[in-house]
């Protein structure tokens, strides 16, 4: 088997999840990765076959949001439509999209079946956990950057039938949790200099900050500075008391796996973690609204708190991508009975995707 594996690199979240699952993925077949946007630090050996900047969000780290002039000014519709229209996904028995736009664009154009397979996939049932606050633009990203004929979501809880529990490094599973004593930091939409700012009166708690923004290690009192690399977070996260980190959803997830007292600061303008802090709370999780002058009362309610709930796992990484080959074997019958694409069916999505760029963008 052919499998073509579309992964968003928008952060490292998703490349993340890619090369934990490519060992049991690769077990069924042949797996080419389509690598889309620039917006990430993980260094990889995935087998990539496939290159694009793809639309990749730009933050403004002065105030913690998406840099929408930024993120827009990378948004060229007319390359998007030439990548999806010579993309090859006619040449493989499975396409596997992890939130990509252009591979589900050109899924719609060839009629190829596909699986849209990760944490956003969840969101097509109504019943994941939104804010109290509805955004009619985010729920349009969420349901139209990226589609599938099936989905296969992951979340924090299994909250409809076709959303599973999230895939864990092995390193987090393996590992032996330890608490010695310092709090671990990974903002990496806020400005190195202004999370200095607010931890620096806290003189009685060590931190361990990761930046996007430094190359080696250094320290400024009770606070240690790391360039991000994935080993030494993975030591600093198990070994922690807690951790400070954004809304997302892999480091989230991890932190309630180990047990670890677990903050999170949403990015401002992404719907999609302010839907996960929603779920959050559920977990008894401290939401931060801003990084500013309340933080240290935030912190040491925070700190001095009650116990969160853990994260436990009903499936394991191998029983998660059997359950995508299941999948599979039910779009076969379909794909054979796909019509052949037509100048009509083009031009209509074409127009399709020019009036939907207008409404909205994935920054929203």
């Amino acid at each position: 088997m052919k499998i073509f594996y579309a992964v968003q690199a928008t952060g490292n979240g998703h490349l993340s999840r890619a090369q934990e699952i490519m060992p049991f993925l690769s077990k069924y077949g042949e797996v080419d990765i389509f690598l889309s946007g620039n917006n990430y630090s993980l260094k990889t050996d995935l087998p990539i076959a496939y290159r694009s900047k793809g639309l990749s969000l730009q933050y403004n780290k002065r105030n913690g949001s998406i840099d929408l002039l930024k993120t827009a000014m990378t948004f060229n519709l007319k390359k998007i439509w030439r990548e999806a229209s010579q993309l090859p996904i006619e040449n493989y028995d499975l396409v596997i999209n992890d939130f990509e736009c252009i591979t589900s664009l050109a899924c719609k154009i060839k009629h190829i079946p596909s699986i849209h397979f990760g944490h956003q996939a969840s969101f097509t049932s109504k019943k994941v956990p939104r804010p109290d606050k509805i955004s009619h633009a985010g729920e349009w990203v969420l349901s139209h950057y990226a589609q599938g004929t099936k989905q296969l979501g992951l979340h924090f809880e299994s909250y409809d039938a076709h959303i599973l529990n999230p895939i864990i490094k092995n390193d987090i599973i393996n590992a032996d949790p330890k608490d010695n004593g310092h709090i671990t930091i990974y903002l990496g939409h806020v400005a190195d200099e202004l999370i200095e700012k607010q931890l620096m009166p806290l003189k009685d708690h060590q931190f361990e900050v990761f930046s996007t923004q430094i190359k080696s290690p250094f320290s400024k009192g009770h606070i240690r500075f790391y360039p991000t690399n994935p080993s030494l977070f993975n030591i600093s996260l198990i070994n922690s008391k807690g951790i400070i980190t954004g809304s997302g959803f892999e480091t989230p997830a991890e932190a309630l796996y180990l047990g670890k007292k677990l903050m999170v600061l949403p990015m401002k303008g992404q719907y999609e973690q302010l839907c996960n802090a929603a779920a959050l709370k559920d977990y008894r999780v401290v939401i931060l609204q801003d990084w500013d002058q309340d933080f240290s009362k935030s912190f040491d309610t925070w700190i001095t708190g009650q116990d969160q709930k853990r994260l436990t796992l009903a499936h394991n990484t191998s029983d998660i991508i059997e359950r995508l080959m299941t999948l599979q074997e039910s779009m076969q019958i379909n794909r054979k009975k796909a019509p052949k694409t037509n100048a009509e069916s083009v031009r209509q999505q074409f127009q399709f995707w020019e009036q939907s760029s207008r409404q909205s963008s994935p920054t929203s």
